[in-house]
């Protein structure tokens, strides 16, 4: 799984970058957040992905920060919402504002995004009560440490959902400085508690 991308900004598009990594293009479906962010053509950028893929489908969605990749794959996870529709909700809706309108089962809000109607939006509140991120993080905060994505792909690979793995590699901050290994036994370790 591609987990990250660092390159040069080869092209804007009004809904992805296309991103130059060593000689190799990438078309990386993102925000408008993200692409505000990303600064100019011509200027290096790091990027969080997502590879999205279905039997008629592989795409990659990246994003500056490491909190909107996991809001984006949360609402993959709303039956009815691909990577466009979150896209498009992230776009739309601020972290912060996503996170009341689904405590305030704020309907007018979501079903103000372009392809949510109310009923998706039904489904959005009822599917994602209790499971956003804190609200509160800005959209350039940018929290990954170094060997993250090694120890997402290890949990993945042992059967572990991202956001299961994220929510164990959070609750493993005292681990930062240990190597990958002990960070992935320390996750474990915290998996296995709950």
């Amino acid at each position: 799984m591609i987990a990250g991308l660092r390159g040069q900004i080869v092209s804007k598009l009004p809904d992805a970058l296309l991103v130059d990594v060593g000689g190799v293009i990438y078309r990386v479906g993102t925000t408008t957040t993200t692409l505000d962010i990303a600064g100019e053509v011509g200027a290096a950028l790091r990027l969080y992905t997502h590879l999205f893929v279905r039997e008629d489908q592989l795409a990659l969605y990246g994003f500056a920060s490491s909190d909107e990749l996991v809001l984006f794959e949360t609402l993959l996870g709303v039956s009815g919402v691909g990577p466009r529709l979150a896209c498009a909700i992230l776009s739309r809706i601020p972290p912060d504002q996503l996170q009341a309108a689904i405590i305030s089962e704020n309907v007018e809000l979501l079903s103000s995004v372009p392809g949510v109607g109310k009923r998706t939006a039904s489904r959005l509140i009822l599917d994602l009560r209790g499971k956003l991120p804190e609200a509160g993080f800005t959209p350039t905060r940018v929290a990954a440490r170094p060997g993250d994505a090694d120890v997402l792909a290890a949990l993945r690979s042992l059967g572990y959902t991202n956001a299961e793995a994220r929510e164990a590699m959070a609750s493993t901050g005292e681990h930062q400085e240990e190597s990958v290994e002990a960070r992935v036994v320390a996750a474990l370790r915290q998996l296995a508690e709950v």
